[in-house]
């Protein structure tokens, strides 16, 4: 499978949750190691001083991705659906604001890749480095199509920048259909009033089944039929229906939660029905065919299931153990970003000056990590906490077609 990215972190950044990001700061540690150790010379090179890690890290580590996937679509329903109500006005403002806080700091860390692998490319003789790009490649990844158009990607994992753009777009037409079925079953319900029918049904009562209903039901529906077939076809991997199943199982999950909140609508019965649905419809996947990914997705769904229940994810009960992983986790897509250039650079550096030394590579694969947390920071404080503007997109966008230009003279 694809490494994968997150960029849940940008969709609502006053609505944090610190346990959450805690986890998605050790994830992305997990995948960046992925990364250090499937490409460049260094790990190859370094593998004899931790060989059970840098093979675990090169064939497993990918997985800690489905934590990213589990999460992005449970604040993805809390965005849309809060409290359990639907949401899905003005759709093509929000997919344009998405598409606006998604591609500022995507932009950004382009032109450093595209840079980089420039440089690296008379310097380290490795697949991992990007050939020189053309003006389709850099156009298909401004406008989030490279994948879909089959160009090579310009940097490891910011393919998946697109693949979550297509999630939320599939979310809020999910999302704005049970908008639209919530809306015609209520004018049926009045004009069966209006002639006598289902008198003794109260107006309110049934909306407010609707409302929590709908949206659950098609979702479902979508996470199940990605889960036994879309999943299963990996020619579909650069499309949001290879990935629903883990993104809606976080979506189901904070619905879940819902259920079991003290107003009128909740009870633990409830909670307890569908946490029970939850597991089956993942469970009956992997009976279906295993696979580890949806696992590990599954996996993800239940703890943060069980950590809702127990009132964890507030953000009084993050324990000051996880307050730096939960700082690491808020400029997790900053980080996705710009550690790939960063760990070329650095292995361009060190195979063509330094001796092919173990101690040596695991001094640059430490080095490489340090420098990517220290560059992460700078995109976050620098570009990705900046107010978003359609200016900015055009002027980073015209700067990775110059780049892109210069580089391939």
């Amino acid at each position: 499978m694809p490494d994968l990215v997150d960029v849940s972190t940008v969709e609502d950044r006053a609505a944090r949750i610190p346990l959450l990001d805690a986890v998605k700061g050790l994830a992305c540690l997990v995948i960046v190691g992925h990364h250090l150790a499937r490409y460049g010379p260094m790990s190859e090179v370094a593998f004899p001083l931790a060989p059970a890690l840098i093979h675990w890290l090169s064939t497993d580590g990918r997985l800690a991705v489905q934590v990213f996937l589990v999460i992005a679509g449970f604040l993805t329903a809390g965005s849309m659906a809060p409290a359990g109500q639907l949401n899905a006005g003005r759709p093509l403002e929000r997919i344009a604001r998405r598409y606006l806080r998604l591609i500022i700091p995507y932009l950004a860390a382009l032109i450093v890749s595209v840079v980089v692998a420039a440089i690296a490319r008379p310097l380290l003789h490795d697949d991992a480095v990007p050939g020189a790009p053309n003006l389709m490649q850099l156009l298909a990844h401004g406008l989030l199509l490279q994948d879909l158009l089959g160009y090579d990607a310009l940097s490891a994992g910011v393919w998946y920048v697109a693949i979550d753009f297509q999630l939320f777009a599939l979310s809020l037409a999910a999302v704005g259909l049970a908008a639209w079925v919530e809306r015609h079953w209520r004018r049926g319900i009045g004009d069966a009033q209006d002639i006598g029918d289902m008198s003794n049904i109260s107006d309110s009562v049934a909306r407010s089944l609707r409302a929590h209903w709908v949206a659950v039901v098609i979702v479902f529906g979508l996470a199940t039929s990605s889960l036994v077939y879309f999943n299963l076809h990996a020619e579909l991997d650069a499309t949001a229906l290879y990935f629903f199943g883990a993104y809606g199982l976080g979506m189901l999950t904070f619905w879940i939660g819902c259920a079991d909140r003290s107003d009128k609508h909740g009870s633990p019965a409830a909670w307890r029905a569908g946490f029970l649905l939850l597991v089956l419809l993942g469970v009956s996947a992997l009976a279906f065919e295993w696979r580890s990914r949806i696992a590990i997705a599954l996996a993800t769904a239940v703890a943060i299931a069980g950590a809702q229940r127990l009132h964890w994810l507030k953000s009084s009960a993050c324990p000051a153990w996880a307050r730096p992983l939960a700082q690491l986790g808020r400029m997790s897509y900053s980080l996705f970003l710009i550690h790939f250039p960063v760990i070329l650079l650095v292995s361009a550096v060190v195979s063509h000056w330094a001796p092919a030394a173990p101690w040596i590579d695991a001094a640059g694969m430490v080095a490489a990590i340090a420098l990517s947390l220290a560059a992460a920071w700078v995109l976050y404080r620098r570009i990705e906490l900046r107010p978003a503007s359609w200016r900015a997109v055009l002027a980073l966008f015209a700067g990775l077609l110059v780049c892109g230009f210069l580089v391939s003279l």
